[in-house]
């Protein structure tokens, strides 16, 4: 038997997921660990040390300038690409717990998803996806992050779950942990009921709009829709080696999420600036492409070691909406002449 009292703080902890976590959970203490060995943290566990690096990072600072749907909204209460990933968090963690999963690397999971999206959304991903030879997808671009670009090029040197669960928080294959796979869900159920509050705040739609069905199966409004999502993939996925949703409400939350592609993703008023941002974005892809000179000192190596088009789309990836008007203005609008 383990004598607790001759444990650090994390070892503790370690016993005790060992002890509450479902059998299904991902126990910190078995990790299959980061890329480069490190001394053990006496506090924190592996996952809450990735939490922790995410949350301190650069990339995770510039989210808060990110578009999540609507670009240079007037108005403090739309949401940001930051906002978005504290929504997912909030989500994530909520069926975590419920599931008796590991809380802590859902967190670390739901904060670093997002890391590598584009300045203004998918447009700008749309843009590099299409000149940069090698495509380009926000969450390979997310992984890249935590990887290679923060840390002045060292990366964070996160776990392999938590590379994992951000590599496969969109589409393809399901992540390897069911923490992984809660962010994939917690992610679209956030999205498109804040989407929706958005769209109402902007007169786009009202809640009346939505499908009747959806508003009878699902719920009327934001709270009890995220309920109602939650609660039936927290009841059906308990004691179960998957993540499931039940077939009505599942085939509800398509039909949902069908309708704010139409209404909404694809509306002419909501995306009537994106065609203007995806033409900054490529300017200032075809600009640094044949100017890696101008390139900041840490992205210049990576033109050195990988070329002028992975080059090119780290930087630009990784600005802030108003960094890239500014950037964009610098290069190619003139300025005023002024006498001294």
């Amino acid at each position: 038997m383990i004598c607790l009292s001759n444990l650090t703080v994390r070892e503790r902890t370690e016993q005790q997921e060992l002890i509450t976590l479902s059998e299904y959970a991902c126990k910190a203490v078995q990790s299959e660990g980061r890329d480069r060995a490190e001394e053990p943290c006496p506090i924190r566990t592996d996952f809450q040390r990735d939490r922790d690096r995410i949350l301190h990072c650069k990339s995770y600072r510039r989210l808060m300038h990110k578009t999540q749907v609507f670009l240079c909204p007037v108005g403090d209460h739309y949401r940001t690409r930051l906002t978005h990933t504290l929504e997912v968090s909030q989500i994530a963690r909520t069926i975590a717990r419920a599931l008796r999963l590991n809380e802590d690397l859902t967190e670390a999971i739901a904060l670093g998803h997002d890391l590598g999206h584009t300045p203004f959304g998918h447009a700008g991903e749309r843009r590099l996806d299409r000149i940069n030879p090698d495509g380009y997808k926000h969450y390979r671009q997310s992984v890249r992050v935590v990887e290679r670009l923060e840390n002045s090029g060292k990366g964070l040197n996160l776990t392999k779950e938590v590379r994992n669960g951000i590599l496969c928080h969109t589409e393809g294959q399901p992540a390897d942990t069911l923490e992984g796979r809660v962010v994939r869900i917690a992610d679209k159920i956030a999205y498109i009921n804040h989407d929706i509050d958005d769209a109402i705040r902007a007169g786009v739609l009202c809640e009346e709009d939505l499908p009747a069905s959806t508003r009878s199966i699902l719920g009327g409004r934001k709270t009890a829709r995220i309920t109602t999502l939650v609660m039936a993939l927290v009841e059906a996925s308990t004691d179960k080696n998957d993540i499931i949703m039940p077939s009505e409400i599942a085939a509800e939350f398509k039909k949902l999420s069908a309708f704010m592609f139409e209404a909404v993703y694809t509306n002419p008023i909501a995306k009537a600036q994106e065609g203007k941002a995806e033409e900054l974005v490529g300017k200032l892809y075809e600009y640094y492409l044949t100017r890696p000179e101008e390139l900041p000192l840490d992205i210049r190596c990576t033109y050195e070691k990988e070329g002028a088009n992975r080059a090119a789309c780290d930087y630009i990836s990784g600005m802030s909406d108003r960094f890239a008007v500014n950037c964009y203005e610098k290069l190619f609008i003139p300025t005023f002449w002024t006498e001294n």
